[in-house]
Parts: structure tokens; sequence; C-alpha cells
């Protein structure tokens, strides 16, 4: 017989975030009232962060499979691609943004150890991580705050584990003021046959429970998750879990082993929503289900019930099916390495997932009717266009107050490259380890990080992108730039695109206006998806991000991975000595609108986008990709964010030198490139679809006959000088004043 601590009432259902509808449902899947238990079970499996139930509609639209793919999209903890050779790549990118919003050191923490159990759940090594982080202007001192511990945060976790960070972005706007967004991603290697799986096949197979403890952190943290945040949620503490990553070090090693073993069926990470999540999914997958006795959980808090112990979020812990007979092997395992290994049930074949706890039957529940792509309900929520995007599309570049002449060009300069989202980022990136073992990221401050494939000549090329200005204007074009310039970022490192994984982060869909931008987004990445014959192998959906202030800017954020398949094509980000050559390659259009530039000079974000071609994208990144095999780029960067004179300026600032070298322009070239633009919109506008290449004066035929045959103009800019100064005709800074204020931009920031 069914025990429940109370009889449920519709409006307990709402208060634990369903919708009377959702309720009524419930009630006709059991055939009966929930139990208390049941109720928590359905709320937090039923919650936007675990059904994905107002996106997953759109979701499937997007193309998710290409020759290369090993796993179909949702359907195991993280995506894999093929990269030859027998081995894998798996990556997956997701949010911990309200957690973070709350206690920023945890929440992001949390964040990094969860997306870790991802990838080690397939059985894949992680080899390295990034980040995608947007702070309210950090001025602010609660913004600092935030930004400060977040960092300590991812950094304190990634680096206990020893896994190297090989890249990530930064990005400043007041509306994440209140509701910042922390997006983690881990990569991992693994071989084709060594790839575990999230399923329960076999009735009477033993359920084991592995890791850490159990305790009261992180109750309800899905539902917590898919909220608007509020002045209560501030209080919400206990939806916030604690990490520990020496023993998710420990977590990781004693999963890879038994993976290796082939002593188990299946395993999954006890993420969102707990052991309701992982029971409930991995049955669901095989059209099984679970007899669980909550007895046996290893506990750290006295008292617990049913509904406390399913919904916990506590970090560091697994669910194994094993195989009859070699129960023993992951008992064993797990002692060795001072983790828990307990069975706490066994599969059954009824579907139907039973939970007892102090011999009492607390839930049955159909386990099918729980899960994302089963009976969790599934919406496409009303589209309205906001009012605001073709107003703020027809005002033009001209209305940006204009700086002319040398010394207010060179003043602009120098105020735009110290700017939060341009500055130097190492107070950042030297909190994280970047040589760890036999993984050394090249760089830091390329576009795309590179990692070598350990026991490979090849390497992994990764990158996290997105303009959230220019989703905010147009959505489908913006993120359409964010693919394309997350393509660029790897190519320019001499890697050639393999798939993405995406955070999508928005604001309530419930509001037609934030459900129209969300839409958009999806569009705009299936658009250049399509284009470049990458597929979108998972990643994650982060509604109700807004407060009483409104929603952030919506942000798509990408994350790429490429293959470079040989190390010595690997195309380094910092320009070499006096005597090359600067080339521009693409089609250089650039547009205010929604730049840095215009935001420093206006205060605000509007205008017009870059126009993209998504097919002279595609063929940019062949032809980078074609040219770092013939080594015919001694360097190269993408011209995206802060224009061509803040790109220029990257390219030669090595900030391990002593001195850099400077750059002279060609005369000729302002009378062929941006002939009659206004020379502040020319040199600090954004564009789309080019790249920057550094190259020997013997290599410019080579280079302009590659161009030629991919159908993209090439430019010679000019030849790099020893002067160290940035010489661009309309005005000239030198490097030293240019390194000055680029390195000393987000310092401040993180001083005590």
């Amino acid at each position: 017989m069914l025990y429940s601590e109370k009889e449920i009432t519709l409006d307990d259902a709402l208060e634990h975030g369903l919708t009377e509808e959702e309720y009524q449902k419930i009630q006709e899947y059991l055939g009966r009232f929930p139990t208390v238990t049941e109720l928590g079970i359905y709320s937090g499996m039923w919650s936007e962060h675990c059904s994905y139930k107002n996106s997953i509609l759109l979701l499937k639209t997007l193309p998710s499979e290409s020759p290369d793919s090993l796993a179909k999209a949702g359907e195991e903890n993280a995506g894999a691609l093929d990269i030859g050779e027998g081995l894998a790549v798996v990556f997956k990118i997701e949010s911990h943004n309200h957690p973070s919003a709350i206690e920023p050191y945890q929440g992001a923490a949390t964040g990094v150890g969860g997306i870790m159990r991802d990838i080690f759940t397939m059985g894949a090594r992680p080899i390295c991580s990034l980040n995608s982080l947007r702070f309210g202007p950090p001025d602010e001192k609660r913004n600092q705050y935030l930004l400060k511990r977040a960092v300590a945060g991812i950094g304190d976790y990634g680096n206990s584990l020893g896994i190297a960070v090989a890249g990530g972005e930064l990005f400043f706007d007041p509306s994440f003021s209140r509701n910042c967004l922390v997006n983690a991603m881990t990569v991992g290697i693994v071989s084709h046959d060594g790839m575990a799986r999230a399923r329960a096949d076999g009735p009477g197979n033993p359920v084991f429970y592995v890791g850490a403890t159990t305790g009261r952190d992180g109750i309800h943290g899905a539902s917590f998750a898919s909220r608007d945040l509020s002045q209560e949620s501030e209080e919400k503490r206990s939806a916030v879990q604690v990490g520990d990553p020496f023993m998710e070090k420990l977590l990781l090693e004693a999963s890879l082993e038994l993976i290796g073993t082939g002593a188990i069926i299946g395993i999954q990470d006890m993420g969102a929503a707990g052991l309701s999540c992982s029971t409930s999914e991995m049955s669901a997958k095989s059209e099984t289900g679970m007899n669980i006795d909550l007895d046996r959980v290893p506990l750290r808090e006295e008292g617990m019930n049913a509904y406390e112990i399913m919904l916990s979020e506590s970090q560091e812990r697994m669910l194994v099916v094993g195989k009859p007979g070699r129960e023993h092997e992951v008992i064993e395992i797990f002692k060795k390495w001072d983790l828990h290994a307990v069975q706490i049930g066994e599969v059954n074949e009824d579907g139907m997932l039973r939970v007892h706890r102090q011999g009492k039957l607390c839930a049955e529940v159909p386990a099918e009717s729980l899960v994302l792509g089963g009976g969790a309900p599934r919406y496409k929520r009303e589209i309205r266009k906001p009012s605001y995007i073709d107003e703020l599309a027809s005002i033009p570049d001209e209305t940006i107050p204009e700086a002319r002449g040398e010394s207010e060009l060179a003043k602009a300069f120098l105020d735009l490259v110290k700017r939060p989202n341009l500055a130097s980022k190492r107070p950042v990136y030297e909190q994280y380890d970047t040589e760890v073992g036999l993984v050394r990221v090249h760089g830091p401050g390329g576009d795309g990080g590179v990692v070598r494939i350990p026991g490979t000549d090849r390497a992994l090329s990764v990158s996290t992108d997105c303009n959230s200005r220019f989703v905010y204007l147009n959505p489908r074009l913006g993120t359409q730039i964010a693919v394309c310039e997350s393509a660029r970022n790897v190519a320019v490192t001499g890697a050639r695109p393999l798939g993405i994984t995406n955070c999508l982060n928005f604001g309530n869909p419930y509001i037609p206006e934030n459900y129209y931008m969300f839409s958009e987004a999806i569009g705009g990445m299936s658009d250049a998806c399509n284009a470049f014959n990458i597929p979108v192998t998972g990643g994650n959906v982060s509604f109700y991000n807004e407060s009483q202030d409104g929603p952030v800017l919506p942000t798509p954020t990408i994350g790429m991975v490429g293959l470079v398949p040989d190390l010595k094509q690997v195309v380094s980000p910092v320009f070499s000595g006096a005597g090359t050559l600067a080339a521009l390659i693409g089609d250089f259009r650039p547009s205010a609108g929604g730049s840095e530039y215009q935001n420093m000079r206006t205060g605000k974000i509007q205008g017009s986008l870059p126009p993209v071609d998504l097919a002279m994208e595609r063929s940019l990144c062949e032809a980078l990709y074609e040219g770092a095999g013939k080594n015919l780029f001694l360097a190269a960067r993408d011209v995206s964010l802060g224009g061509l004179a803040f790109t220029l300026f990257r390219g030669l600032y090595d900030p391990y030198k002593k001195e850099s070298a400077g750059f002279t322009l060609n005369s000729e070239i302002r009378s062929t490139l941006g002939e009659g633009m206004r020379s502040d919109l020319f040199w600090f506008s954004e564009t789309t679809g080019c790249a920057l290449v550094n190259i020997e004066a013997s290599q410019r035929d080579a280079v302009q006959n590659l161009g030629e045959k991919y159908g993209l103009p090439v430019h010679i800019l000019g030849e790099l000088n020893s002067e160290a100064s940035l010489q661009l005709g309309d005005f000239q800074v030198s490097m030293a004043d240019a390194a000055r204020a680029f390195e000393s931009g987000l310092v401040s920031y993180f001083e005590e």
C-alpha cells in the first residue's frame, strides 16, 4: 500500500511549479492522487530544467546527426563524434546560472563538476574545459563579488581535478546584474569500444548507488532553476549544491576504471532532480523499471525522508546498473577509491519506478511518464516579435558621435581596448590551469584553444562564442553569427569544425516576446549548422533568466569542437616579426550595430548587424583549413568583437614578451577597402566572414590563389614593423600604450 505524509491537493501541485493541467495529467498516469514523494518526483522531472517542456519541440528541428555522430542528441549524457583512429570526442555545455547568482562560488564550482560527470560517465576522460560567463558591469560591487567568486569556484574545482581550461569568454552588460550566466563546457576522449551508456537493461540486474553521501543540499535545484529570480530566491540557498572536487577526482578515476572492466550495463550522473532523474531516465531508455530501497542510500544527515532523498542534488554521485554475478567488482573498485558503492535495488520488467523507505512504499510511478520524450509535457508557447527590433534596426551608424582626427581616433582606440569586454582576461585565465600532465593548451589568448589528443600527433580545437547584443538586435541573424564565429575561431587554429553543443540562455518562455527570441535563435542556429554541415550534438536550455528588472540579453552560447589532423599545422594566434605581412581574407563589410564601439560612444545597443553570407563563411573556414595544412600562415585571428584595429593589435601583442612587433598600413588600402567610410567606423565597427592572417612575403601569391579558389577577397593590409607601433594611416598608437590600456581593463576589479 502506498504511503503519503499528507493528502495532496491542487495547491500543493501549484506550489511545486506544476500547472493544473499537469496535475490532472499526473492523476491520469497514476489512476489516483499522487503521494508526497511522487509529487516531488514529478515536479522535478517535469520542471523546465529536466523536461525541456517549452523547448523540446523546437530543439528537435535542429540538425543533430552527421557521418561522424556516435550518439544521438539527447539520448546520452553528452554528444559524441568520431575523430578517427578508433577515438571519439565527447563534449557538452550546461548552465548553472541561478545557483551562481545566489551563491557564486559553489554555483559555478558545481556547474563545472556536473558537466565533468556527464563526460566521464560516457567512459571519456576529460582533457579540457571551457566557460562562457556573463556579468553586470564590474564597477558595481555586487557584480565584482559575483564575478570574482564564480571565477574562483571554476578555477578551484577544475584545478583540483587536474583538468586544463582551454578557453572561454567573459562579457559584461547591465542586464546580467541580477542574473549572471555561468555556462560550463567539458571535452573528453574515449575509444569507440570504451563508450558507456545511460541504460538499465535486464530485469533483475543490480542497481548501485556510488560516490559521495546524500544530504539536503540542492533539494529542488531543478525546479529552482525553472523560475525567475526574486528576493525570495536570494533566501533559497538550500537549492544550491555544495561540491567537493577531491571527491569528484576519486569518482572520476573509479568510474573510468569500472567502465573499463565491462562489469556494468549503464551509468548516469545524479544531476538535476538527483535519484529521481537517474532512476527514471535509465529505466525509460531501456523500457524497464526499478525497485529502489532508500534505506540503503548512504546519508550524511539524519531524518531524511523519501521525498528529500529522491530530490536531493548532492554532488559527486552516480547510479550504476551492474551485470549479474559481477557485483563484487563494482564494490571493490569503489572501496579502493574510498567511495560508497551500495546496491540499492534492481531493474524490473514492468516499467514502474518503485521507491521504498523504512518498509513503506512511497512512490510507484511509470518511469516513462516522467521523462523527456516520454510522458513529460511538451509545449509551444505564444510568439510575438518585440516592437523594438525594427525600431532599433532603423538607426543608422552615422548617428554615433564621430571620433575625428588622429588624436581623437587614437584616444578612442585606447579607450576601446581597455573596456572590460575587450580588455585582457589575464586576471581570469591565470586562475586556471592551462597545462596539466600531458595536456597543454595552446595559448591562452587565442580565438580557439588547442589541446593535443593524448597519445596522438593530432589535436582538438575548441571555442565558446556568442555576441549577446547581436542576438538582442536580431535573434536569427545574431545566432547565425555566433555559430559562424565559433567555426572561424577553430578554423584559424588549423582545425576543421566538427560539431557544436549549445547552452541557450533566455528569459521566461511564457512571455511571447521572449519565446520569439528563443524560436528565432533556434532557426538561426539551424540555418548556420546546415550551411556548415555540422550537427548540434546536445546541450542545455536555461529559461527564466530574468528578474524584476527584466530578462537578460538573449544568449545562445555555442560550444564548437574542431579537429586538427596534424599538430604541425596548428596556427599560432601571435603574429611574427618585422617584414612579414598581414592579410585580410574574406568579405569585409563592417557595421557598428551592436558593436562595442557603438556602446562605448552612445551607451546603447542599436542599429543593424553586419551581413552574413553563410556560404562564404563555410568557404572561409575551408580556406583557412587548407592554408594551415599547406603551412601558408604564420598566425591567424578571427575578425569580430572590437573590429579590425583591435584584431590587428591582438595579433601583434604577445603578453609573454617584453616587446611586440608593430604594423604599418599599406597606404593604398583605405582607397580600396572601406572607401568612403568614416575612419572610426572602418577601424572599430565589427564584421563577419573575415580572418586576419600573418604570412611571409614569399607566400603572398599562394594566399591570393587560395582566396581565388574559394571565391574570397584577399587584401594585403600592410607589413609588420620593428618600431612597436600601430601605424594605421588614419591614426597611430604605440604598442606599449595599447598594451598598458589592454592589461589595465580588468585588473582593478580582481584586487582585494
